[in-house]
């Protein structure tokens, strides 16, 4: 079994570890798994999965940050769900052998939570939109890319797994000028720099939120190095499944 990972951003593939880039754009991992950098939201999402398993991927990861919809979540907080649910209420289910394994491995030295990961569309911007989406869907956290990837795994009956840290929490509002940066599939540094000259009164909250996306790309990194995704003994287990 050869795992492919799906990431959103280079930054979040960089937390693999070392890799060397192949002649289609994916990148070869040092364990031998292979990596596509999609760029944001679920086209972009199922695209990359889709190269991944035309490059000999037999399983797939959907890896990143994530926003939280539960109250009780802080940021960096690693979230590893037995369930991923689109808007439509689709849900899929992680493969239940490889998620043990990777829920025990990370669990030894950090904190990690299970339940639901919703998928949305676009990015739910404020505390408000949160709470909705948390009481309608249960969900733990919310992704733009899951769905898409479990999605893909399903329909080659491959397992599939995601795992997602907390960046911004529940009663976080993300800085407008972040909401224009990411308002591409790629993330653009010149629309967050111009929405920071733009909105200087939203510095503050930039700066809180990048303190939190630095310790999202450590734990990210931790999570990584400590083997978690490496075991495939879940070879054995049953594949994606879609309700």
């Amino acid at each position: 079994m050869k795992a492919g990972v799906v990431t959103a951003l280079g930054a979040e593939a960089r937390t693999l570890g070392s890799s060397a880039k192949r002649s289609d754009g994916l990148l070869k991992l040092g364990d031998g798994m292979l990596a596509a950098v999609g760029g944001m939201g679920p086209e972009a999402a199922g695209r990359a999965a889709e190269q991944l398993v035309e490059a000999g991927a037999t399983a797939l990861v959907s890896w990143g940050m994530a926003g939280g919809l539960d109250p009780a979540l802080a940021a960096g907080t690693i979230c590893v769900p037995s369930v991923i649910m689109a808007e439509d209420g689709t849900t899929y289910t992680a493969d239940l052998h490889w998620r043990e394994l990777t829920t025990a491995a990370i669990a030894a030295r950090r904190c990690v939570v299970g339940g639901k990961l919703l998928t949305s569309k676009r990015a739910i911007e404020d505390a408000a939109g949160k709470a909705a989406a948390f009481e309608q869907s249960g969900a733990a956290a919310v992704d733009m890319e899951s769905t898409a990837v479990a999605r893909i795994a399903a329909a080659h009956a491959f397992p599939f797994l995601a795992v997602r840290v907390i960046v911004d929490t529940a009663n976080d509002t993300l800085p407008g000028a972040v909401r224009a940066a990411a308002g591409l599939p790629q993330l653009r540094m010149s629309r967050l720099v111009l929405g920071i000259l733009r909105s200087p009164g939203e510095f503050a909250a930039l700066l809180r939120l990048a303190t939190r996306y630095r310790t999202a790309i450590r734990t990210l990194t931790a999570v990584a190095g400590s083997g978690a995704l490496t075991p495939l003994e879940f070879a054995l287990a049953s594949p994606t499944r879609v309700a």
